[in-house]
């Protein structure tokens, strides 16, 4: 039976169309790129420019030169990138089972797409990868430093906001073995020295999570908003790797009139990060177990981690979702007034049955069930002595909130933020939260602001 492939669209244009040739162009932009830092995992997360070669190779190259020693590791690619000929409302997945380069043909991992397939975000749709660039162009420097060992989940994005795509990468995020690369330049068509200021400035923001990218800034915005969003959220390290512009990069082929700016960019995951991983993963297995317990299921006797950290008093919330990716149900606590073993296991239960937004959990939406642990640090009072102080203090992504009034209260966490990035509409549906009018305030006022560790399903 013949495999279906999506065949090389751009060779002998973006890159060369002959294997030796092709190969010898990669090696010599990975020289130029040189040894990378020594580091103990690979990146999680690389941003790329996907230009031609000529122009934007050194680039890409200083991304690609940290995955050599990995070659091992790494088994799956998430790969996406704008679409540039065919719109497409969310994010497109191909049907095909190849994507083929002069390099020879790169799987798609079929089952990966699969377990995204009922996000209402993700379409198949093969029109938009059949001439589009953005992707091709990084499978040749792929099979070079990963030779054929990795499958590919290729996503072509059009119209699509953070939250979706975080979504989608929060289903695919895996371990070591899963590697995400967002494809996108930064300015179009600005003269050299303007492009050098708006490239450092779009960098900066890129450095500080920014999930309000505009096409002007990086024409890869869309997946890089939500790639910028979930990163945040997991607590990845942002290394800038280089930036340039065609300008740079073809001296002697173009001019520096009108120039395309290109960025590389490394996210790791921190070491003290690992030690998190662990007890994440334990909080999540005990928030099911409580819940498929009280629903009467078969629990898997598997043993857990015997970390000292759960016998701690802690403080956490435990957050349920559809299959469709809808709330099911959020229930937990603000202080650490018990161990946090109880603490999961409590909450849990008590957001699956006892959340009166929401009727009791069914054992038959236990399949598509998934759950959400967040775990809180110990909140600080903000000094604030107005609104206006108080929307100039809080960060976007960053602050879970409590309001405090005459002995109303309320909180959202951080994730709320992914809803409601505006602070004037965060801090409004906070107030209503608690009873209150959008506009009300008073001198007695009180908010503290807290963070959390989110760790969620990965089955």
């Amino acid at each position: 039976m013949s495999v279906s492939t999506r065949p090389a669209a751009v060779a002998g244009s973006f890159y060369p169309d002959d294997p030796a040739t092709l190969r010898a162009a990669l090696a010599a932009h990975l020289r130029q790129a040189g040894e990378p830092a020594a580091a103990t995992r690979p990146p999680k997360l690389l941003v790329v420019p996907h230009a031609g070669y000529v122009y934007s190779g050194d680039v890409a190259a200083l991304g690609y030169a940290e995955l050599a020693r990995w070659r091992a590791q790494i088994k799956r690619v998430v790969l996406l990138g704008p679409v540039h000929r065919v719109p497409v409302r969310g994010l497109a997945a191909p049907s095909v089972e190849a994507f083929e380069t002069p390099l020879g043909k790169v799987p798609i991992d079929r089952g990966a797409i699969a377990s995204v397939s009922d996000l209402s975000q993700l379409v198949q749709a093969d029109r938009p990868h059949a001439m589009e660039h953005a992707l091709e162009v990084q499978l040749p420097f792929l099979q070079q430093v990963l030779g054929d060992g990795f499958q590919l989940v290729p996503l072509a994005v059009g119209d699509a906001s953070p939250a979706e795509v975080a979504q989608v990468l929060e289903r695919l995020w895996g371990g070591d073995e899963t590697l995400i690369v967002i494809s996108s330049d930064l300015s179009h068509y600005l003269p050299y020295a303007q492009a050098q200021a708006r490239d450092g400035a779009t960098v900066q923001r890129i450095l500080h999570f920014a999930t309000d990218l505009e096409g002007d800034e990086a024409c890869g915005a869309a997946p890089l908003n939500g790639a910028l969003q979930l990163a945040r959220a997991k607590g990845l390290v942002p290394r800038l790797l280089g930036v340039r512009n065609s300008g740079d990069a073809a001296a002697g082929r173009a001019g520096r009139d009108r120039v395309v700016g290109y960025g590389a960019l490394a996210f790791d995951v921190p070491p003290a990060r690992e030690a998190g991983d662990s007890l994440g993963a334990t909080l999540v297995t005990l928030a099911r177990r409580a819940i498929a317990e009280a629903l009467g299921l078969d629990v898997p006797a598997s043993a857990l981690p015997d970390l000292a950290a759960l016998a701690q008093p802690g403080a956490t919330f435990v957050t349920l979702h559809d299959r469709e990716g809808k709330l099911r149900g959020c229930v937990g606590r603000l202080e650490a007034v018990r161990p946090l073993l109880d603490d999961v296991r409590a909450n849990a239960v008590a957001a699956a049955f006892h959340d009166p937004r929401f009727p009791p959990l069914l054992a038959s939406e236990w399949p598509g069930l998934r759950v959400e642990v967040s775990l809180l640090d110990a909140p600080e009072p903000m000094e604030v002595r107005s609104e206006a102080e108080a929307l100039a203090a809080l960060r976007p992504g960053e602050d879970g909130v409590i309001f405090e009034w005459q002995g109303r209260r309320a909180t959202f966490l951080p994730q709320v933020w992914e809803q409601l990035p505006d602070a004037r509409s965060f801090l409004a549906s906070l107030k209503r939260k608690a009873g209150l009018q959008a506009d009300f305030w008073a001198p007695d006022v009180k908010l503290s602001r807290y963070r959390v560790r989110k760790f969620e399903d990965t089955r």
